[in-house]
């Protein structure tokens, strides 16, 4: 599985279990808010800014990448960050209705002792949700 879209590296023998794409224009999964965020990426998109991010879950490390592109083809900024089990103190998600009862949002979050992430799942099931918690800690568990 070397074809990722976040381009992270596997090392000999590892397997991906998940690989979220963050969704960094829309603050819900209202479908308002999507909209206007994909109004934001247009006009981005235009003058050349593009940003893309990722949380890469396999059976051996939990890593968050995020990266900038401007003038459309310069990589300004990227960041990988290992995500270590010593610092995180809480993972779990969180639903929240956007729409009032009509359009139910689920982040995945984590607390560690440095920072705060929270991703928006592109999910409207808690099922789906709950097995995306279930892979990150059991991938910080193995670790």
């Amino acid at each position: 599985m070397g074809n990722l879209k976040s381009g992270i590296l596997l090392q000999e023998g590892e397997n991906v279990i998940i690989e979220l794409e963050a969704e960094l224009w829309a603050e819900s999964a209202n479908p308002i808010a999507k909209l206007i965020g994909k109004i934001y990426r247009f006009i981005a998109w235009i003058f050349g800014h593009r940003r893309k991010g990722f949380l890469v879950i396999t059976d051996r490390r939990v890593v968050e990448i995020v990266s900038i592109t401007n003038c459309y083809v310069f990589n300004t900024d990227k960041m990988v960050k290992y995500v270590l089990p010593s610092s995180v103190k809480e993972v779990g998600f969180i639903k929240g209705t956007t729409c009032g009862l009509f359009c139910p949002a689920y982040h995945l979050y984590y607390e560690s002792h440095t920072q705060s992430t929270s991703i928006l799942l592109q999910t409207n099931e808690e099922r789906e949700a709950q097995s995306i918690v279930d892979a990150f800690y059991n991938a910080l568990k193995k670790q």
